[in-house]
């Protein structure tokens, strides 16, 4: 239970490790949907390889793009390619790493498809039995009234009555199992060390200083963006809720109170002013397009050493006649 607990912590930990995650449960979803699968060869010289590249390739474009639209690189990366440059230019090597990182990715999935099929081999016999040689096994239904490669054809059907009491058929689909497991082996192989090798040689190759700027700025891209987003949701429930308070309180009635007005006012404001500071100063419809078409066309500069500027209300008090009474400025 504390594996468990502290694999979730990491998969929680950000966004690079969540995306992980669903890349993860989106492998084995497609392990589960394989295995769950009813795989009905056609069992026809016309149509077997047919079906049998519709099951290869379909399903891992399905999941491909299913990886695509799932991770989350795919949103800031896009983003930070499609945005006008304002006061921030863009960086092309972060757009290139987020590209890298979404395709490795989306392609788990597909990749697990593609070796689960060659190491099942059932779609493999399907498509290349009709393609064997008869004559390398013996046992050959010849008397059933059909041309041979109609006979190979129906090989991936067992139930078929021409193969009953005989070990041709299964003759014939270890053969050609045998092909479809060594070249989905082959392929793990390979992509295994092509890892290895690309884990290897890079460091040779590549300034890691370089790789060390692109990866954070790609970090803060995505840690940015989500500040923003919650910072937005925080400003929409704080206008919603002043909204609604001055809804109701416009609709209770007047009452007028005559008091002396007092001769100084220290903290007539402090209550205005914590409202308005959730805030931040945007309390307008006009105000809030503003703010967002700014930060859409004309993002800041990534310059923490200069200072915001924060308005700070100010009130005056004055008599029937415009004197001042009291004023804060």
């Amino acid at each position: 239970m504390e594996r468990m607990k502290l694999v979730l912590q990491y998969f929680q930990s950000n966004s690079e490790s969540i995306s992980n995650g669903i890349c993860i449960i989106l492998a084995l979803v497609s392990v589960k949907l394989y295995t769950s699968f009813d795989f009905n060869c056609p069992c026809l010289p016309q149509y077997n390889k047919l079906y049998s590249l519709g099951v290869m390739i379909v399903p891992p474009i399905i999941l491909f793009f299913l990886g695509v639209l799932v991770n989350r690189h795919t949103g800031v990366m896009m983003d930070e390619w499609t945005r006008p440059v304002g006061n921030r230019s863009k960086n092309p090597a972060v757009v290139k790493y987020l590209f890298s990182a979404m395709l490795q990715r989306a392609l788990l999935a597909p990749m697990v498809w593609i070796l689960v099929t060659l190491l099942d081999g059932k779609i493999f016999i399907c498509a290349f039995s009709a393609t064997v040689d008869p004559g390398l096994f013996s046992g050959v239904p010849n008397n059933t009234g059909l041309d041979i490669i109609k006979i190979m054809a129906k090989v991936p059907c067992k139930e078929d009555v021409i193969f009953r009491n005989s070990s041709f058929r299964k003759a014939v689909s270890r053969y050609v199992r045998c092909y479809s497991q060594a070249i989905g082996w082959s392929i793990l192989l390979f992509l295994i060390i092509l890892g290895a090798m690309g884990r290897l040689i890079k460091p040779f190759f590549d300034d890691h200083a370089t790789f060390l700027q692109t990866r954070y700025w790609s970090n803060y891209l995505d840690v940015e963006q989500k500040l923003f987003d919650e910072t937005c949701v925080l400003h929409a429930r704080d206008f919603a809720r002043k909204c609604v308070v001055l809804f109701f309180e416009d609709m209770t009635e007047d009452s007028i109170l005559r008091l002396p007005h007092p001769p100084f006012i220290t903290n007539g404001s402090e209550s205005w002013e914590d409202e308005e500071e959730r805030l931040h100063g945007v309390t307008k419809q006009e105000k809030v397009d503003q703010l967002l078409n700014k930060w859409y066309y004309s993002k800041p500069e990534l310059d923490v050493t200069r200072k915001a500027h924060k308005p700070r209300p100010c009130v005056t008090w004055e008599d029937r006649e415009g004197r001042t009474l009291y004023s804060d400025v």
